[in-house]
């Protein structure tokens, strides 16, 4: 086999309080994409930020192009080849697509100047080449989520490097810009290029990636070629034991109908009407763009509606704001924990009571701060949330955790409905299982639950009854037990019969 390109040898790194790599090994060759693996927290984000120079190791070797190298910050990572596109975007709103592409690189004519034609002719060029139909002059505030990671993977390929990591960058994309996506990486596969692909879809995986490698609580836990590998076994290799039962479905009693909404019509959605169940699971399934989230954000009234009606426990409700629809019994999940759902400057235990302090009142307004403590250490214990203490600051914790945080947030509203909008979006296999057990012991405690996804599987698996929704209408509805993807499908399209 040919020598790698890059090899990191017993890297180790520690934090105050924790040792997050422990002699951790990587291999990455040239015209290769390595699939970089493990649960929240195994340190693959630590592991890459010192490949990036944004971390120093501690101890461990780095060999570049067969020599000893140490990577002393970004700039030099930039300037050896090596790019980052990160999980979370690194962009200016109110600046254009081609500043942002090349901001602190800006082309310059013989006296000097930024060459602006060059800069927008090749930011035209990365977009075309990526499958985005934009105007590089255009303000990059006006794009949605997925065309802006785009701009972001843009902004790594005008560096020319000859080390591309990715991290999870099919997040936010739609099926179409995954599919550009993978046509680029392929087109850099055949430059010679080596990629670190991390991603928490195992059918990308499969998909895209020659070899992977694999991290457990921050240590190695080995290296494979795909070809010799299964979903099962990659799985196996991630949390050190065989996971069985993805998705641990629960039957039980379903009560009476708790929650009902009526003729729910807006510039988003168009006469939706349907109930839920105290015991429930109601899936909502859909394909982009289908009005899933504006539907879940109409009910919690965080945008109007324009006629229909809601009701809890048979009784009208009229809901105008988020916190009308907290007072009474309705709590939203949003989809993006780390920009709408959490605070991430925050404390764990701020993040999770500052929807309910007035449960933590007293007669005086003052917050009772041995009950709040009391409150977040039940919930951190009840979901077995990982966290130093309950004042770490939320950011520092895994996807995974943040994301049992986001719901305990809600449960401490004491809600009769939950709804969870793609409730294990960017969490590993072995968190998903964990929040598929606290879903499962909700809909045990009769709550009734609303649960939107992207993933068909986890739809299938976890719902007992699914609305399909295709321009922001039902266009059907299905019983757990006559359900497949190919029907589900079919509605997501608007093909009828």
């Amino acid at each position: 086999m040919n020598k790698p390109i890059l090899e990191m040898v017993g890297i180790s790194k520690v934090f105050p309080g924790v040792k997050a790599l422990d002699n951790v090994n990587l291999k990455l060759y040239e015209g290769k994409v390595m699939a970089l693996l493990g649960e929240n927290g195994a340190g693959k984000s630590t592991l890459m930020k010192i490949l990036s120079g944004v971390y120093i190791k501690d101890e461990g070797e780095i060999f570049y192009k067969g020599e000893k190298n140490e990577i002393k910050g970004p700039k030099d990572a930039q300037e050896k080849g090596i790019a980052i596109i990160h999980q979370e975007l690194n962009l200016i709103p109110n600046m254009t697509i081609g500043e942002n592409i090349f901001l602190g690189r800006e082309p310059v004519d013989r006296f000097g100047r930024i060459d602006w034609n060059k800069l927008y002719k090749e930011s035209s060029y990365l977009l075309e080449k990526l499958g985005v139909n934009r105007d590089p002059k255009e303000i990059l505030g006006n794009l949605s989520i997925g065309e802006q990671q785009m701009v972001e993977i843009a902004k790594a390929l005008s560096l020319d490097a000859k080390i591309i990591i990715m991290d999870e960058p099919t997040d936010a994309l739609t099926d179409k810009e995954t599919e550009s996506l993978f046509k680029v990486i392929n087109e850099l596969k055949s430059e010679n290029k080596a990629i670190v692909y991390i991603s928490h879809r195992l059918k990308e995986i499969f998909e895209i990636c020659d070899d992977v490698t694999v991290l457990r609580d921050g240590k190695f836990a080995g290296s494979e070629k795909v070809c010799n590998l299964n979903e099962d076994k990659i799985i196996e290799m991630m949390v050190g034991r065989k996971l069985t039962e993805q998705f641990p479905k629960i039957e039980n009693e379903v009560g009476n109908v708790i929650f009902h909404v009526k003729n729910l019509t807006n510039k988003y959605v168009k006469d939706i009407t349907f109930s839920v169940r105290n015991g429930e699971i109601l899936g909502i399934a859909g394909l982009m763009g289908s009005g899933r989230t504006e539907l879940a954000k109409t009910i919690y009234g965080a945008i109007s509606k324009d006629s229909g009606q809601i009701y809890v426990e048979g009784k009208k409700v009229d809901i105008n704001s988020p916190k009308s629809a907290i007072e009474n019994g309705i709590v939203y999940v949003c989809e993006d924990r780390k920009t709408q759902g959490l605070i991430l400057g925050l404390s764990v235990k701020e993040n999770m009571t500052i929807s309910s302090l007035d449960k933590l009142q007293n007669k005086m307004f003052i917050i009772n701060k041995s009950k709040e403590e009391d409150y977040v250490k039940n919930y951190i214990d009840k979901m077995s949330i990982k966290t130093p203490s309950i004042n770490q600051i939320i950011k520092n914790l895994s996807g995974g955790n943040q994301q049992k945080v986001a719901i305990a947030k809600a449960l401490m509203t004491d809600p009769k409905v939950l709804i969870l909008d793609e409730p294990t979006r960017g969490v590993d296999v072995g968190a998903k299982k964990e929040i598929y057990d606290l879903i499962n012991q909700l809909k045990k405690e009769g709550k009734a639950i609303i649960m939107i996804s992207s993933e068909m599987p986890e739809i299938l698996g976890m719902s007992d009854r699914i609305l399909v929704l295709h321009q922001g209408m039902i266009s059907g509805e299905f019983d757990i037990s006559n359900a497949s993807q190919e029907k589900i499908m079919k509605s997501a399209v608007g093909m009828v019969g």
